[in-house]
């Protein structure tokens, strides 16, 4: 067998031929590489967003509006956090069919929130680029949104400003703009927005916002043009733009209104309008200048707000609003709000300002009803307010008089000792005790009952509340009336009515209310720190979760040795002088009592006692009428208002620890010695004002005689420098 010739299949190169070089493989540049990953990436992550987007599309059903809509009921507690104070249950909502909605609320929701809303996909583009742009930016997502994201969010999404939830509220209100009709959706959106005063959608907001001259409710069937255009203005911003709220919520409404009446004159002319409505330039001029009278009506209190209770649950509502809660979250969201009131102290302030306001009017409740007490007490570590008394019933008379300025009298002194203290000037320095005419002046100043003391020491003098010596001592401070004023907004004073720059000013023409006098008199309690005073401690969501909580640290204003002396010269007015009514409490006690004579009037308008532990700050005022200025006869700060911050403190500090003020400085004076003082001999003083220590009386009911009503000046007529009150206390 012959053998295979194997010499055919080698690849040996025939004799004389090249073997060939092998080709190399050209490498891409590394950017080019980098260009094709990044591509297939996005490729990819498209694909994948695209099946995310077709699915969630698929997946997701249009909402029910009489099925899925929801609100939650919000309650509110004392700081334990268990006790219930009340709650904010005021929801009303009543569905209604598109075709029986009133034609001109449909059409100017339109003009305001959504021009194209008939003819446009369900979303907006451009809203979902600068969405886009926003998140980039990690700003909050905002934009324009229309009617139908609009009602999507309400529905079903929560208020978050993010881009997951903008990205949501699209894709919803894509589809829901494919399947519904759009008079579907606006029916939606109309019987499911929020319009204020507990009221969701156009029937319950007619009812809630719109009354006739007789008070009666007007359904949303017979609202006029005007009538509607103004109440569907309330979607924009529901507490900011309630006209009942104030003349700046008004005006803001009107300048919505006119925006929205100008939207229509717009669609008219494009022939945009639905309903067989037609609307003319003749038609806006007889409605554009002014809201419809209709809508200026305020509503009527909820019964929920009975009682004192009232006053702070109206308190915690507003300081929820300042912090950024909306009042739809408020009053619908489910949240779970702690205060700071303290249920035994909250009880002991009630009952101690309603006994004192009876015995005031010699146990007759009819002139009791013109005697207006009030009462705000604060913890000084916290600035939480604990108790508060505004008045007797919010739905009757919603006036709170604990937040009310009133003239302070001699309550305003101890910023005229801060200023004083500050500018090098001690408590043993002496200044004049007797009547006289200030530089410039043209009437002397006088001292309670027409007192004379001569040269007395700053310490004596805020004892015995002598107001010819805090006058003098005004006098003597450079830019003495500025520094005067700027030391009580150290303090934590807001600036109020009354509020000259004169050398009267520590005589107490200036108003501030007793929940800022508290927190005033806290500072000094604080050794210097100030805190402002709050009313909710936090507020948890419908899950459980934290979303709010009140800032307690403080901040130091005013200097620890000021703080420390003005403490102690207070001490003695407690212990000495004409606040000493409130040692009986067994605790070392600061406080100042006050008594406001307007000569003008003739009338004592306001007395007051503004007293202090280390722990508890307490200010109680007593004023009179409707107007809160009419005159409360003979007495004084160191009488019922004394007796009602004892009855209250009484319980406020039970068991709790007993803690000294920190001792004087005894700082060393710089100040020139004062001359002693000539008297005025032709002076015959016959003003009363805050009694001497040892001839303080037993409180005496005012007059029963009821005077004649006197309207409510605004601002409260305060004297001229020659009208100075002459309340010593």
């Amino acid at each position: 067998m012959a053998k295979p010739n194997h010499s055919a299949a080698t690849n040996k190169p025939k004799a004389g031929t090249r073997k060939p070089a092998q080709r190399r493989r050209k490498k891409r540049p590394v950017w080019v590489r980098i260009l094709q990953w990044v591509g297939i990436t996005i490729a990819v992550l498209g694909a994948a967003g695209f099946v995310a987007v077709a699915f969630l599309y698929a997946s997701t059903p249009i909402p029910d509006p009489n099925s899925d809509f929801q609100t939650n009921t919000s309650f509110v507690y004392y700081n334990n956090g268990t006790t219930a104070l009340g709650d904010y249950q005021i929801h009303n909502r009543q569905t209604i069919p598109f075709d029986e909605m009133n034609p001109y609320a449909v059409n100017a929701v339109i003009a305001q929130e959504n021009r194209s809303f008939w003819t446009d996909p369900g979303f907006s583009v451009p809203s979902m680029i600068r969405a886009g742009f926003s998140a980039i930016r990690g700003n909050d997502v905002t934009g324009a949104s229309t009617i139908t994201q609009q009602y999507i969010k309400v529905m079903y999404l929560t208020q978050e400003k993010t881009l997951d939830r903008k990205l949501q509220e699209i894709l919803l209100a894509a589809k829901m703009g494919q399947y519904l009709p759009k008079e579907r959706i606006i029916e939606g959106y109309l019987n499911t927005v929020y319009f204020g005063r507990g009221a969701y959608g156009l029937e319950a907001a007619s009812r809630a916002f719109v009354f006739n001259e007789k008070g009666g409710s007007i359904p949303q069937r017979d609202l006029t043009l005007a009538e509607s255009v103004a109440l569907t203005c309330l979607i924009n911003n529901p507490s900011l733009l309630d006209p009942a709220k104030g003349e700046k919520h008004a005006a803001d409404l009107l300048e919505r209104y006119q925006y929205a009446l100008n939207g229509l004159v717009e669609m008219n002319n494009a022939g945009q309008l639905v309903g067989g409505l037609t609307f003319t330039e003749a038609d806006k001029a007889l409605i554009y200048d002014q809201l419809p009278a209709t809508i200026l009506v305020p509503p009527k209190a909820s019964s929920k707000l009975g009682g004192p209770k009232g006053f702070l649950l109206h308190m915690v509502e507003q300081e929820l609003a300042a912090a950024g809660f909306t009042e739809e979250k408020i009053r619908g969201g489910g949240l779970r709000i702690t205060t700071t009131f303290d249920k035994k102290a909250q009880d002991a302030a009630v009952k101690a300002v309603q006994k004192q306001t009876l015995d005031m009017a010699g146990g007759k409740a009819k002139q009791a009803k013109q005697l207006h007490g009030a009462l705000a007490s604060i913890d000084n570590e916290t600035g939480e307010v604990l108790a508060l008394y505004g008045g007797p019933d919010f739905v009757e008379n919603s006036r709170n008089w604990a937040t009310t300025t009133r003239p302070t009298g001699s309550t305003f002194k101890p910023y005229a000792l801060t200023a004083a203290l500050r500018n090098g000037i001690t408590l043993q320095d002496r200044f004049n005790g007797n009547p006289f005419t200030p530089p410039g002046g043209k009437t002397p100043v006088r001292n309670a009952g027409g007192s004379r003391y001569g040269n007395i020491t700053l310490e004596a003098a805020t004892t015995r509340s002598v107001n010819t010596a805090y006058v003098d001592l005004v006098l003597h401070i450079p830019d003495g009336p500025a520094q005067v004023l700027r030391a009580a907004n150290d303090a934590g004073v807001p600036t109020g009515p009354g509020w000259a720059e004169n050398s009267n000013v520590a005589l107490g023409n200036g108003e501030i209310s007793p929940l800022f006098q508290a927190a005033g008199y806290s500072t000094f309690a604080n050794n210097g720190i100030s805190r402002t005073p709050h009313v909710v401690k936090q507020v948890q969501d419908a899950s459980g979760n934290v979303i709010y909580s009140a800032e307690t640290k403080g901040v130091r204003t005013i200097e620890n040795d000021v703080a420390t002396d003005v403490t102690y010269a207070l001490s003695k007015v407690a212990s000495d002088g004409t606040g000493r009514r409130a040692t009986q409490l067994g605790y070392p006690v600061a406080g100042k009592t006050g008594t406001s004579y307007n000569s003008t009037l003739s009338a004592t308008q306001a007395i007051w006692f503004v007293g202090y532990t280390k722990q508890i700050t307490t200010a109680v005022m007593f004023v009179k009428g409707d107007s809160g200025i009419e005159d409360l006869g003979n007495q004084f700060g160191s009488s019922y208002p004394a007796l009602t911050w004892l009855q209250y403190m009484e319980t406020a500090m039970k068991d709790k620890e007993k803690i000294a003020f920190n001792p004087p400085t005894r700082r060393t004076s710089t100040m020139a010695p004062t001359p002693t003082p000539t008297p005025e001999p032709s002076e015959t003083p016959t003003e009363t004002g805050e009694p001497e220590p040892s001839e303080t009386p037993e409180p005496s009911p005012v007059p029963t005689q009821t005077p004649d009503p006197t309207p409510e000046p605004s601002p409260t007529p305060t004297p001229t420098v020659s009208e100075t009150p002459d309340a010593g206390g």
